[in-house]
């Protein structure tokens, strides 16, 4: 691996050039795989005057080309480490909101998680008052307290404190930064080890019945991409984020299996090869080309949500209903119909059968329910 770096020549907009703002131009690194010959590129924020017309801008220039070549030869620092097993003392000294802050950056793609670590983010920000701390010196004692903050202190004078689960899911991305940081030798231990995660809260989870979903589809939306989408995720459990990710190449079919979804899933990268029912295809309507998104121009927003809420009310349900209730739909209505729990645990991408048992718990209350039911035979 080598590393370069490069500058990128800045385009001045017509109305900066009117008001006499100088052309800047950025600095980037560039990471070149030769094994594997891939390019990998980083922008580091750091710009250049592209014609400097005087001796502060000259200034500017040199020292800030300085600070690009002291951040690559860290770079280098840092690879050369890992590779001979070392963790360099460079790593350590790395801000965590810093970071944690690059790592949210990276989920800017997956739709269903960036908004999550990017409010982790800001709570780990509050608690740290701003003021950052290196990566090496997170321990138990910060762990231990971060957790406390989740649990006990209120996000706004408008809303009272994180639900016990959000708290959880914001924890356990702070773990898995760490976990990342230890993996790639930044940080000499991983802190996490030594402390507890927040219980998780059982809930009461909604879904929709079979007679319910049968409504839904005899019943019209304002939306009707936002329709198609949420039975076909009532049909096959994938989630928004995939959905909306799926083009027409992703679908195959053969006799011997059927169709076949292949896609990779956008919160756990895992690639999935997932059969789905011939109804479920059909809801899709005519193929495209294999290039096209399946849901084109699919959004979901508070407005959008607001849509889906009345397509409910419309056909007679009174739950309340998100999109991912869908998914939870799907997991209901397979063990409903006897599907057994690891079956469903794989066509859901759950990577651990644990995370399946919570829709079991939810068919054990319908038991109960229904056992419950059972007319007095003594008149």
């Amino acid at each position: 691996m080598k590393i370069y770096l490069s500058v990128r020549k800045g385009q001045q907009s017509k109305k900066n050039a009117e008001k006499g703002k100088p052309k800047m131009n950025s600095l980037f690194l560039m990471y070149h795989d030769e094994e594997n010959k891939k390019r990998t590129y980083e922008f580091l924020r750091l710009y250049l005057y592209d014609k400097p017309k005087n001796n502060l801008e000259k200034d500017h220039n040199k020292e800030t080309q300085f600070l690009a070549e002291t951040i690559r030869a860290q770079k280098i620092l840092e690879l050369q480490s890992r590779k001979h097993g070392f963790v360099s003392s460079v790593s350590g000294k790395v801000g965590f909101l810093v970071y944690f802050k690059q790592m949210v950056d990276t989920k800017c793609e997956i739709n269903g998680t960036w908004g999550a670590w990017l409010s982790t983010y800001k709570h780990l920000n509050t608690f740290c008052k701003g003021k950052d701390i290196q990566i090496s010196k997170v321990d138990d004692f910060f762990l231990e307290n971060f957790k406390l903050f989740l649990l006990t202190n209120k996000i706004s004078s408008r809303k009272g404190k994180l639900s016990q689960n959000t708290a959880l899911s914001y924890f356990n991305k702070v773990r898995t930064s760490l976990k990342e940081a230890y993996q790639t030798k930044m940080i000499v231990e991983n802190p996490t080890d030594r402390v507890k995660s927040i219980k998780e809260k059982e809930t009461n989870r909604q879904y929709l019945v079979l007679e319910e979903i049968q409504k839904l589809v005899k019943t019209e939306c304002d939306y009707p991409i936002m329709k198609n989408a949420f039975i076909f995720s009532c049909l096959t459990g994938l989630r928004f984020s995939d959905i909306k990710e799926l083009k027409w190449k992703n679908i195959s079919f053969d006799e011997q299996n059927g169709y076949l979804l292949k896609f990779i899933q956008q919160k756990t990268k895992g690639v999935e090869n997932l059969p789905i029912s011939e109804q479920a295809v059909k809801i899709l309507g005519e193929r495209k080309k294999d290039t096209y998104f399946i849901f084109e121009n699919l959004i979901y927003s508070a407005y959008h949500n607001k849509i889906l809420h009345k397509w409910i009310s419309n056909a007679g349900i009174d739950k309340h209903i998100t999109f991912h209730c869908a998914r939870h739909s799907f997991a209901t209505l397979q063990l409903t119909m006897d599907t057994d729990i690891y079956t469903v645990s794989k066509l859901l991408g759950h990577r651990h059968l644990k995370t399946t048992e919570i829709y079991a718990k939810v068919i054990d209350k319908k038991k109960i329910d229904a056992v419950a039911k059972m007319p007095d035979l003594y008149l």
